[in-house]
């Protein structure tokens, strides 16, 4: 089968790849329709290397994606031919101390689509554990579904905050993430996120949204906004989305006295932290990686109408047109949010 394949650093190739298609009994075999680009595998893609993860050998791209059952395992009795699914990338060891204890997500085994030595998902069939591959309502569109794994880590961060009904959040980066922590802190209950960026368009994106109010940091400093938004008292959640070490040492200036921050963005580098001026204001500072425990919730969310992705899919590529794609995600266009790639015809 053909597949969207990284070569090495700044090559990729649209061919033929074997990969086994063998269904265990609580596998299924699935029929890939849409798959989300993300900034990691663009990072792959023009860097060749995550931290730790080097692409040392040709591996598929892809982890966000969406399907239709082809084959189900003999012992699978949730799902059959035909349903509509997305599928949660990450495959964690079950016996795992990490499983567990329910945070499969830092589970030291688990088996990550597209992440160094583990194959992606741009390919036209992957196999799949049932466990992690979740029905679509007949509401959700394959688009939506390949968007869900995105709205996860949202999902996830606004778990961690332990939101209470009112809170006003603040978010720093209106990147693909930064926007779907925001959609999900609103879902979560607060009553008004404030998000800050420097893209203007991807600010006015956002801003559409009712209970989003937007920053542009090179004309208003976030500390400032908030300040003026809360009498000076400080955003009850501060979610960090950017991973800029300037943005994580302004933090204390951000939160609210015993407020809580949670760091979802990932700088490249080790980064200063004000730990004093945390202190003073007695912040909770929590962290996240990926997700674990919450596709289902998500999509109960989009089926509900409660949060629309819809608007942040910028535009949609036919496979064969999959290295285009990459190449403008790599541009970085600030009008762009979420590109997409349909590989099913």
């Amino acid at each position: 089968m053909k597949a969207l394949v990284l070569e090495e650093r700044g090559k990729l190739s649209l061919r033929d790849f074997p990969v086994s298609m063998q269904v265990g009994p609580n596998d299924v075999r699935i029929g890939i329709h849409t798959v989300g680009v993300c900034g990691s595998d663009v990072h792959y893609f023009t860097h060749g290397k995550i931290g730790p993860f080097v692409v040392d050998e040709p591996m598929i791209l892809g982890h966000e994606a969406s399907g239709y059952i082809l084959e189900a395992g003999s012992a699978v009795t949730h799902l059959k031919a035909g349903d509509r699914v997305c599928m949660e990338p990450g495959i964690p060891d079950p016996t795992s101390r990490a499983s567990k204890l329910g945070i499969y997500n830092v589970d030291p085994a688990v088996r990550f689509w597209a992440t160094p030595p583990i194959q992606g998902c741009l390919i036209p069939e992957v196999v799949h554990p049932a466990a992690y591959s979740y029905k679509l309502p007949e509401n959700v569109s394959f688009a939506e579904g390949a968007i869900i794994e995105p709205f996860a880590i949202g999902m996830q961060s606004a778990v961690r905050a332990r939101i209470q009904p009112g809170d006003i959040a603040a978010v720093s980066g209106s990147g693909t993430i930064g926007i779907m922590v925001a959609l999900a802190a609103l879902a979560g209950g607060c009553a008004k996120v404030i998000v800050a960026d420097m893209a203007q368009p991807k600010l006015d994106i956002i801003a559409a949204y009712e209970g989003i109010e937007v920053v542009n940091i090179a004309d208003t400093k976030l500390a400032s906004a908030v300040a003026q938004a809360t009498d000076n008292w400080g955003a009850d959640v501060v979610f960090e989305c950017s991973g800029a070490a300037s943005a994580i040492l302004d933090l204390p200036q951000i939160v609210c006295p015993g407020g809580t921050i949670v760091l979802v963005g990932m700088p490249v580098d080790p980064v200063p932290v004000d730990i004093v001026g945390l202190q003073a204001r007695e912040a909770r500072v929590e962290t996240v990686f990926r997700y674990a425990n919450i596709y289902d919730r998500a999509i109960n969310l989009i089926a509900s109408g409660k949060v629309d992705l819809k608007p942040l899919i910028s535009a949609t590529f036919a496979f064969e047109d999959s290295i285009a794609a990459f190449e403008r995600a790599a541009e970085q266009r600030p009008s762009d949010i979420k590109l997409q790639i349909q590989v099913a015809k």
